[in-house]
């Protein structure tokens, strides 16, 4: 996890909590608000240990908020390692480096918030197209959140061709067809087979 920063169209600062899942390559939240601290960060990964189970262990940087006795204290009480990254190193964090890099290009620099909501509103939803639609290259241009839930089609003859783009069909396509596949499972009932 990280912080971001950035500022409303009235000049005004705020921060963005950002966490990555670095096995999935899901944002898993991004907090917005004018002010995060400490417990701001304690709020936010207790709800997502709480939704999807503690991590074996969570990389940050030094900063005070991640460094604070209350989050180290917590974090060790209920098993979870923290890897600090070395200061001035911030490819030791890439996952999150990277996305954090990708919302400032393709969100962050092209939009002019209003105001503090708008930016939540908007982050949001960016955040939730980059996990479900927005094609990743490192996932054989697919987007992270099917690929977390669904196994391997065995019948698809969709394969990545050399250079690890798709030989004839979009990103675009591919999604429309995981989707469609997921849908497809869920439709049958209780001990089906598809």
């Amino acid at each position: 996890y990280d912080f971001m920063q950035d500022r409303t169209e009235d000049g005004r600062r705020f921060r963005m909590l950002t966490v990555i899942d670095e096995f999935t390559r899901r944002c898993l939240a991004i907090v917005v608000a004018r002010k995060l601290r400490s417990d701001d960060v304690l709020h936010c990964l207790t709800d997502l240990f709480v939704a999807d189970g503690p991590p074996e262990h969570i990389r940050s940087d030094n900063g005070p908020e991640f460094v604070a006795r209350n989050v180290r204290g917590w974090l060790g009480r209920i098993g979870v390692k923290t890897l600090f990254i070395e200061p001035g190193s911030p490819w030791e964090n890439g996952y999150c480096e990277s996305f954090n890099s990708k919302l400032r290009d393709e969100l962050l620099n092209a939009e002019l918030f209003s105001t503090l909501y708008e930016a939540e509103v908007l982050i949001e939803s960016w955040r939730r197209h980059y996990n479900a639609v927005r094609p990743h290259s490192s996932l054989g241009y697919r987007p992270p959140a099917p690929e977390a839930i669904l196994p391997p089609d065995p019948n698809s003859r969709v394969g990545i061709a050399v250079g690890g783009r798709p030989p004839c069909r979009s990103a675009r396509a591919l999604a429309l067809r995981a989707l469609r596949h997921r849908v497809a499972v869920e439709r049958q009932g209780p001990g089906e087979t598809h």
